[in-house]
This record gives C-alpha cells, structure tokens and sequence, in this order.
C-alpha cells in the first residue's frame, strides 16, 4: 500500500512536469493592444484617390497658333507660315494637303474659275502638296497679310514686279527644281507639281529667308479663349458664296461645331488624307475688282475702307466689315458694333466674293431651304 501510494505521487509530478515543458505560458495582452487588434480588424480598406488634374497651360499669344488661336508649341507658333497656291479645276482633283491647311482661302479667277491658297503653321511634317498652281498678284498680297512664305509655280505677268518684293519658293527657278518642286508622273502637267513640308524647308534654307515673325508683325486674325454663339446671327445651316464654275457650299454638322465643304456637286476631299474639308469659321469677304486693260487678267482689290462680307459659324451668321489701307498691309474684320472680329478657335475658310457677285451669296436656315434654291 505504501510502495503504491509513492507510485502514484511520482506519475502525478511527472504529468505535471511534462505539461509545463510542452507549452509556456502566454504573456497577457494589455487594453491598448486588444484596441489595436479590433481597430486593424475592422478598419476598412484604403481608398485610391483620383490623380489631380494637369492645368491646362495658359493660353497667350506666344503659345497659340496665330492661323487658329488653337494652342501649340511657341517655337512654331514664332514662325513664319507657308503659303501654297492649289489648282482648283476638276483637272487638279483630287488636290492633296488642304486638310491639312489652317487657313484656306478661295478666289475667283479668270473665266468663273477659282484658284485656292492654303496656309499652314506648322509645315516642317506635311505630306505631299499638290496640285501647285501659278499665283496672281492678289494672292500674294493676302499672302503677304499673314507675311507667310509664298510657294507658287509661276505667275501671271502682273505679278511679277510684285513678287520682287516677297519671299517666295516659284517652281519655274531652276535652283529649286527636285529641291522644293516635283513632278507626279502619274498625272498629267500642269496638274502634277507637288511639294511637302521636307521639301519646303530645303528650299527656304537654300533661298536663306528669315523663318520667324518680324517684332512688329500683328496677327491676321483675332481669336476669342472659348467657343462661342453669335447670339443675334440669322440661321446659318448652309452657306454658299455664289461662285459659278465649282458652286461650292459648306454644310454645318452641329455634332463636330463645324462646316464641311462641297464643290462640283460631291465632298470636297482631300485625296492624300481623305478627309472631307471641314472649317470652323467661314468668312465671305466681298471686294471691288477690275480688269487689266487687255482683259485677260483678273484684278481684284485686297484694299478698302469699308468693304462688306458675312462671319459664319456654330450655325449663325453676322453682317462684316473690313478694312485694309493699303494692298500691302494688313486687313481688320469688324462686327456690326465696330469691334474687331473675334473668330472661334479652328480652322477658317476666306471665300473671296467679287462686288458685283455680293447678290448670289446664300445663307439658308436649312438644307431643304437650300436645296429649293437650287431648283
């Protein structure tokens, strides 16, 4: 009885020994750490905050597209433009590199025809230009309004002194020919010269003429921060210019806030971008004209004190005026009150209307109105 009392006593101590080696004793958690543990349980998950906005840069005249108002890099925006005659007869279709274009501007020529110059900011990339056409000594003087360098490929016999006095790549210069001009073998001359903005470039070094604005240039046009509505306009859904050859038109898409262009019955389309010609502003600038004295020439006057014209845009159109001193100065759009026009950002089209053509203008409020004039 003894010896198994002993027995017992000595497994009991054992059992005893053997739980307190198989597990220490854990250290009891303070009020501060249990808080923590239910804060980190029941904390929800971080959210991602939205990146913040970049500002848009301030828009000035060192860093807007003095052709769009629209904003660019302030090195190109320095420069000069280039200035491109294009032949605008259903020979030169499909013409290449007005899409392209800022600022297009369409005169009549002889015989009802009409003759376009395209003028770009930033040429340094452009495709190929083409068809390029001979100038007439008006165009160089609208050129001249935006102190563009002005590519031609020859010229009227009336341009010629005035030429002299403007920085100009002429195609008929031997020096710039397979530099500036080409020929495109897949159409017939003279509808196949071409140009592009590499070849541009080669032939203003080559000629040395100064690639930035002059300090006293002013900009051509003036252009508004924002787009806006010409509140007390007339309805302006379709308007024509009235020329009689190519009868263009242009159609405003209130889904783009522009107006598209339609010449000789169809889209006028660019055939190198295929891209339908689409400006966001479109000016009717009618002027006075003579011809020369052996009627063969087309002489239409860039100068006035007070000539006439419509601002279309956004759907609306306005009653204009401007003036220009002298041929080779600079002209100024003005609205009904006398203010200097301000045009929305984007491209423009300038459709240069003779004095006793002002009557065949058209503004239509809609293009079942249109249609009807033309029946």
């Amino acid at each position: 009885m003894k010896h198994m009392k002993k027995a017992i006593l000595f497994a009991t101590v054992c059992l005893m020994a053997f739980s307190g080696c198989g597990k220490k004793e854990e250290p009891e958690q303070t009020a501060t750490e249990e808080m923590t543990e239910i804060v980190e349980a029941t904390e929800p998950e971080e959210e991602l905050l939205p990146e913040p906005e970049t500002e848009e840069p301030v828009l000035t005249d060192a860093n807007r597209n003095p052709l769009t108002g629209e904003p660019m890099d302030e090195a190109i925006a320095r420069q000069r433009p280039v200035s491109c005659m294009i032949g605008n007869t259903t020979d030169a279709m499909p013409q290449y590199g007005t899409s392209a274009a800022d600022v297009l501007i369409e005169a009549p020529a002889e015989g009802g025809l009409t003759r376009l110059m395209t003028l770009y900011q930033d040429y340094a990339n452009l495709p190929s230009i083409m068809s390029v056409r001979s100038c007439r000594h008006y165009y160089a003087y609208l050129s001249n309004e935006f102190e563009a360098i002005y590519v031609h490929y020859g010229q009227a016999i009336y341009a010629t002194e005035m030429l002299k006095s403007c920085d100009d790549l002429n195609g008929l210069d031997g020096d710039l020919a397979d530099v500036t001009f080409f020929r495109d073998k897949s159409r017939k001359s003279p509808h196949n010269a071409y140009i592009n903005g590499e070849s541009i470039i080669a032939g203003i070094e080559k000629r040395g003429y100064r690639t930035e604005h002059g300090d006293t240039y002013r900009n051509r046009y003036s252009f508004v921060d924002a787009d806006r509505t010409l509140e007390n306009g007339e309805e302006a859904v379709v308007a024509e210019p009235g020329y009689t050859v190519n009868k263009p038109w242009f159609v405003y898409n209130p889904d783009t806030g522009l107006y598209e262009r339609y010449q000789y019955k169809a889209k006028h389309v660019d055939g190198g971008s295929g891209e339908q010609l689409a400006f966001k502003n479109v000016i009717f600038q009618v002027c006075d004209y003579k011809m020369e004295p052996d009627g063969k020439y087309l002489d239409v006057k860039t100068a006035s004190y007070g000539g006439t014209g419509k601002y279309i845009t956004n759907g609306k159109a306005i009653d204009i005026t401007w003036v220009k001193e002298v041929e080779d100065g600079i002209g100024t759009y003005y609205d009904a009150d006398g203010n200097e026009l301000q045009l929305n950002p984007g491209k423009t089209c300038v459709c240069i209307v003779l004095n006793d053509a002002e009557d065949k203008i058209g503004i239509y409020g809609s293009e079942s109105e249109f249609e009807s004039s033309r029946n």
